[in-house]
């Protein structure tokens, strides 16, 4: 059996663990404008996977400069 195979596998269900415990949370849910600061929540809730439910509560804060006038 070859183990990046397994790798890949276990890979792949992690990361399907951490878009579940998103959707649990209400991320998917189109509430509000979109930003930097969401958008990197959610990718760190997917990338922590399983450990959501220990516990984790990846939080992302981004202040994005305005244009100026």
């Amino acid at each position: 059996m070859r183990t990046g195979s397994i790798g890949a596998v276990i890979i792949v269900i992690w990361l399907l663990l951490g878009v579940v415990a998103a959707a649990e949370r209400g991320y998917f849910k189109n509430s509000g404008p979109a930003s930097c600061a969401k958008a990197g929540t959610v990718v760190v809730t997917v990338v922590a996977g399983p450990l959501n439910w220990m516990g984790v509560n990846p939080k992302i804060k981004c202040d994005v400069p305005q244009p100026s006038k």
